[in-house]
C-alpha cells in the first residue's frame, strides 16, 4: 500500500504535475473516507497516473521554466574585485540578492548603479585619485565594464522573473502564496487546491474546439466534500486559487478586502507590463493574429495573468457588494494572440471568429482604463457584448464567471500544442523541432 504524503501534495503547488498524478495522491490521502461514487469518479483520473504505467514517463516538463541566475556574472565580479562572496550556491538566482551585491561592489569603484555611460559616468585619473582609487585606467575600465555587464544581467533577471510570475499566476492564481500551515489545516481543502491547481496548469492545445476548462467533475466532487464540512474547510486557502462566489461567501469581509487588495495590486503590475508589450510589439488589434516579430508567448502569458486577475477582482467586488464601481470603471479583458494557422483552421471549419474579439475592439485598451488615461463604463461594455451577441453577465465581462463541471479528460502529450499519442514519440519530435515553427531537424537525415 502506498502511504499518503500531504507534503507531496503541497509541493505540487509550485510544480506542473499532471492531474492524474495528483488524483492518485489524493486517493492515497483520502483512502477510507471516500464514498463509492467519489472513488469511481477519482479513479477516472488516478488510473492514468504515471505510477500505473509501465514506462512511468511523460515528455511534458513537470516544472515551470526556471529563470537563469547571475552566478557567472557575479563570479567574475568576485574574481576581479577580490571579495569574499561565494557564487556557487543558488542565492544569486534572486534579483534582490544580486542587486545588493551590485551595490556593494559598485561602492568599491565609487560608481552609482544605473550610471553606465562610458563618456559621462567614468572617473578620470584626477577623480580616481581624489577618491582613493590608485589603479590604472585599464584596470578601472575593466572593472567598470564588469559592473555594466552585471547590471545588464540584473535587468534581464528582473524582467524574466516578472514574466515567470505572470505565467504562473495566470495559470493557478495565488496557489504559491498558500502557506504550508494553511494547506495542512484541512485535507479536503488541500486535495481540492492541489487538484484544481494541477488542472489550471494544463498547457494550451492546438485546437479549434476550445481549451480544457480547469473545473471538471473531479474538482466539483472535491469542492462538495469541503462544502459538506464547511466549518472545517479552509476557505481562505481555497480562495487563493478559486476566488469565486461558492468560496468567497465563506470569507469574512476583512479577508475579502485583503484578497481584493492582492488582485488590485496584481492588476496594476500586469497593466504596466501589458502596455510596454503593446508599445514594443506591432500587434494587429483587429484580428489578434500573430505577426512576424510579435513576442506572442510573453503577450499571451501576460494577458492570461490580466484576465485571471480581472476575474478575481470582479468576483471580490461582488462579494463585498462593491460592484457599483463597475458603473464608472469597467476595464475589459485582454485578448490573446492567435497563430495564423489556427486562425485559418477556424475559418476552414466555418468559425466566424471569437465574439469576444468584437467586444475587445470596441472598448478602450484595458490598461488605459485602469490607469485613468481612458474611461469605460458598465453600460459601454454591456452594449459591446450585446452587439457581439454575448451575454454580458454569463460571458465574464461584467460578472463573476459561472463554472459548470465538465467531464474529466486525460492529459494529452503535447509537442508545441499538438497532441501526440506516445510520450516517447513526443520527446523525439520535440528534439527534432517538429511543430515548433522552426527549421526541422529530419528524423532520418540523408546519408552522404
Amino acid at each position: 500500500m502506498t502511504h499518503p504524503n500531504p507534503e507531496t501534495l503541497y509541493e505540487s503547488l509550485s510544480l506542473r504535475k499532471r492531474p492524474e498524478d495528483i488524483a492518485a495522491l489524493i486517493k492515497d490521502q483520502l483512502q477510507g473516507e471516500l464514498g463509492k461514487q467519489e472513488m469511481l469518479l477519482l479513479d477516472k483520473a488516478a488510473s492514468g497516473a504515471l505510477r500505473h504505467q509501465v514506462g512511468q514517463y511523460t515528455s511534458m516538463l513537470e516544472k515551470f521554466a526556471e529563470v537563469s541566475g547571475a552566478q557567472v556574472q557575479v563570479g567574475k565580479a568576485i574574481q576581479l574585485f577580490k571579495t569574499d562572496d561565494d557564487a556557487t550556491g543558488a542565492a544569486f538566482d534572486d534579483p534582490l540578492v544580486v542587486e545588493a551585491f551590485l551595490v556593494k561592489v559598485s561602492a568599491i569603484l565609487h560608481k552609482n548603479p544605473g550610471y553606465n555611460s562610458y563618456q559621462a559616468d567614468r572617473l578620470n585619473r584626477e577623480e580616481r585619485m581624489a577618491v582613493g582609487l590608485d589603479i590604472s585606467r585599464r584596470r578601472y575600465n575593466k572593472l567598470f565594464r564588469c559592473l555594466r555587464h552585471l547590471e545588464k544581467k540584473l535587468r534581464t533577471m528582473v524582467r524574466e522573473h516578472k514574466k515567470s510570475l505572470f505565467l504562473r499566476v495566470g495559470k493557478h492564481a495565488f496557489a504559491e502564496d498558500i502557506s504550508r500551515e494553511d494547506f495542512m489545516q484541512d485535507m479536503n481543502s488541500a486535495c481540492f487546491i492541489a487538484y484544481y491547481t494541477a488542472r489550471c496548469n494544463l498547457r494550451s492545445e492546438f485546437t479549434v474546439e476550445g481549451q480544457q476548462r480547469a473545473y471538471d467533475d473531479i474538482a466539483d466532487m472535491l469542492l462538495k466534500r469541503c462544502q459538506a464540512d464547511s466549518e472545517k474547510a479552509n476557505w481562505w486557502a481555497m480562495a487563493q486559487v478559486y476566488p469565486f462566489p461558492e468560496v468567497l461567501k465563506h470569507l469574512s469581509p476583512e479577508q475579502q478586502g485583503v484578497l481584493l487588495g492582492k488582485w488590485t495590486t496584481l492588476l496594476q503590475e500586469v497593466a504596466v507590463f501589458l502596455e510596454e508589450l503593446w508599445q514594443t510589439n506591432d500587434i494587429n488589434r483587429e484580428t489578434m493574429v500573430v505577426r512576424r516579430g510579435n513576442d506572442s508567448s510573453t503577450w499571451n502569458h501576460t494577458a492570461g495573468a490580466w484576465n485571471k486577475a480581472r476575474d478575481g477582482w470582479i468576483s471580490l467586488l461582488y462579494a463585498l457588494g462593491m460592484e457599483f464601481l463597475l458603473d464608472e470603471m469597467c476595464f475589459g479583458k485582454a485578448m490573446r494572440l492567435i497563430a495564423g494557422d489556427v486562425a485559418a483552421w477556424h475559418r476552414s471549419v466555418g468559425n466566424t471568429g471569437d465574439p469576444n474579439l468584437i467586444v475587445w475592439n470596441q472598448l478602450p485598451l484595458p490598461w488605459e482604463v485602469l490607469s485613468g488615461k481612458a474611461t469605460c463604463s458598465r453600460d459601454r461594455v454591456a452594449a459591446a457584448c450585446r452587439e457581439a451577441k454575448l451575454d454580458p453577465e454569463r460571458s465574464g465581462w461584467l460578472a463573476p464567471r459561472t463554472h459548470q463541471p465538465l467531464p474529466f479528460r486525460p492529459t494529452p502529450e503535447l509537442v508545441h500544442g499538438v497532441t501526440v499519442s506516445n510520450p516517447y514519440l513526443a520527446r523525439i519530435l520535440k528534439q527534432h523541432k517538429y511543430f515548433s515553427g522552426k527549421d526541422v531537424s529530419p528524423l532520418y537525415p540523408e546519408q552522404n
